[in-house]
């Protein structure tokens, strides 16, 4: 029986199993990038993702360890070496798996699986580390006090409003967005003239 088992064998025994995804994670870590099927990119995340947490740790045991998953002396030198210096501040989720549609000839689903820390194009868009800070429903309302007040310069333009509903506030923004739009009309017309000049 096998209750309770829910991994993915991935129909292949335990032993070729083992093998396949002892080279696909030697691959992953010194190519930082490598392009598989769904399935497998996800049993491989359970199988490389430790072994990348076992490597902040730098001691004996944790590169016998190591080794003994991936059989492979360069993997384990450069997963000790840069991959464990780049990933030092991250708590987890060392890998990103990016679908890349489904492959021509049996249509399974394929992906980029990838090292969070080696894309550059998505670190650029990433926003710098902001210092954490915890607020309190208890606070004195300092913070409020202290925050200046913004203006808003912007025009509201009221679609169908009954007049008997709206307020005052209303129709003087409403009554003035028609000239804000007038003077940005006349400016891009003076521009036109500009450029024809």
């Amino acid at each position: 029986m096998r209750h309770g088992k829910k991994f993915n064998h991935l129909s292949r025994t335990a032993s070729h199993r083992n093998a396949m995804l002892s080279n696909m994670a030697s691959s992953l870590i010194l190519h930082k990038r490598i392009t598989t099927t769904v399935a497998k990119a996800k049993a491989l995340r359970k199988y490389v993702e430790p072994l990348i947490t076992r490597a902040k740790d730098d001691t004996t045991h944790s590169r016998r360890v190591a080794f003994s998953y991936l059989q492979n002396k360069e993997s384990v030198t450069t997963l000790f070496g840069e991959v464990a210096e780049k990933v030092a501040s991250r708590p987890g989720g060392y890998t990103r798996i990016l679908k890349t549609g489904a492959r021509l000839g049996d249509n399974a689903e394929m992906c980029i699986m990838e090292l969070v820390d080696y894309n550059e194009l998505m670190l650029k868009d990433a926003a710098p580390a902001k210092a954490k800070t915890r607020r309190s429903r208890r606070g004195k309302g300092g913070s409020d006090s202290a925050a200046p007040a913004v203006e808003v310069t912007e025009a509201v333009v009221v679609e169908e409003t009954p007049a008997a509903e709206a307020t005052e506030e209303v129709k003087a923004e409403a009554a003035d967005a028609p000239e804000v739009e007038a003077k940005e009309e006349d400016s891009a017309d003076d521009s036109k003239k500009e450029d024809k000049e």
